[in-house]
Parts: C-alpha cells; structure tokens; sequence
C-alpha cells in the first residue's frame, strides 16, 4: 500500500478545493445561496470538515506507523 505524503495530500486538497465551486449543483438552489452569499459558507464548512478528516488520518497513520515499528523491534529483540 503506497502511503502519501502530507504534501501530496494538501495538494490534493488545494486542487479538489480550487475546482469545488466549478462543480455545477441545482440552477435554482445555487442561484438563491449565491444571491444570499450562504453558498460560500457550505464550501468553506465543507473544505473544513474534509481537511479535519483528512489530518485525523494522517494522524492515525502515523500512529500505526510507529506501532508497527514498535512490534518490529520487539519482535527482532527477542529472536
């Protein structure tokens, strides 16, 4: 499994959020939150949400990472 790297993934995360308000929705939804200004707050709440999930695993990945590299130690100390 190829593990990414934090810039590659903040990369990602720029570009999908670059092309999000390029993504067409309903013409008469968009319309009236684009008239109200409240379309930008969906997509920066969005953006937010997805960017938390995305440093949660990282996170985590790193995590593991070093428990597995914990076991792999251990496992070599006692053979």
């Amino acid at each position: 499994m190829k593990l990414y790297t934090s810039k590659q993934i903040l990369s990602i995360i720029l570009i999908l959020a670059l092309l999000m308000p390029g993504i067409p929705a309903h013409a008469a939804a968009d319309d009236f939150m684009r008239e109200t200004g409240k379309i930008y707050v969906v997509v920066a709440v969005i953006v937010v949400i997805f960017i938390g999930i995305a440093l949660y695993l990282l996170r985590l990945d790193r995590k593991l990472t070093n428990l597995e590299h914990q076991i792999k130690d251990s496992d070599e100390r006692t053979h």
